[in-house]
Formats: structure tokens, C-alpha cells, sequence
């Protein structure tokens, strides 16, 4: 069981994900809806995991998972991307994100990457 941060800027993706990671047997530790508040929320909360939009407004989940894995290189993050968004998804892994998910998402695929970047 994994504590995650979920952020995303659509409340939707965001109750989605939720679900789907309480079914699987995960604990939400809290939610962003920004880059802002994503690097806000990790360093009050030090979750286990976060599942980072890439898309968003204020700071883009690149930037915020740049930033998390600046000050907390053990950092565990999965990107979260539409489809089409190959060329951001390369720069988010050499960022440091540990996989990604694709929307829409599928519950069997996010708890594989769940599983596998926790271990």
C-alpha cells in the first residue's frame, strides 16, 4: 500500500484516479491541481508516490516534478499524459519521473505502474 499525492487540474481525472487507487488498496494522502501546489503538497505531506498531470496551469507537471526531484531526489513519480504527448513524456522520464499512465486511464494498467515504481 502506497500513500499518494494525485494531481491533476481537472477535479474529474482526479476523482478517477482516486478510485481507482482506493480499489487497489492505496491510501490518498492528498490532491493538487497545479505545479504550484503539487510541490506544496509533497513537501507537507512526503508521500509515497504522486501521479503528475504534465498538462496544467501555473507550473506544468514537468516543471513541479523537476522541482519535488530537486529537493527530494528519491522522489517516486508517475506522469499522467494524453495521448500525443510522447515528446513530454521523454522529457518527464530524463526528469526523473519513474513511468507514466495515459488518459483515459485503465484501472488494471495504473495499478501495474502503481506496483512496479513501488515496488
Amino acid at each position: 500500500m502506497a500513500r499518494v499525492l494525485i494531481v491533476d487540474d481537472a477535479k474529474f481525472m482526479r476523482i478517477t484516479l482516486s478510485n481507482i487507487l482506493q480499489e487497489a488498496g492505496h491510501e490518498i494522502a492528498g490532491e493538487a491541481e497545479n505545479g504550484e501546489e503539487a510541490v506544496a503538497e509533497f513537501r507537507k505531506l512526503q508521500p509515497d508516490l504522486v501521479t503528475m498531470d504534465i498538462t496544467m496551469p501555473e507550473k506544468n507537471g514537468i516543471e513541479a516534478l523537476k522541482e519535488i526531484k530537486a529537493e527530494y531526489p528519491n522522489a517516486k513519480v508517475i506522469m499522467c499524459s494524453a495521448m500525443g504527448q510522447q515528446k513530454m513524456v521523454v522529457d518527464a522520464i530524463e526528469a526523473g519521473a519513474k513511468d507514466f499512465i495515459v488518459k483515459p486511464f485503465d484501472k488494471n494498467r495504473v495499478a501495474e505502474a502503481v506496483q512496479r515504481v513501488i515496488g
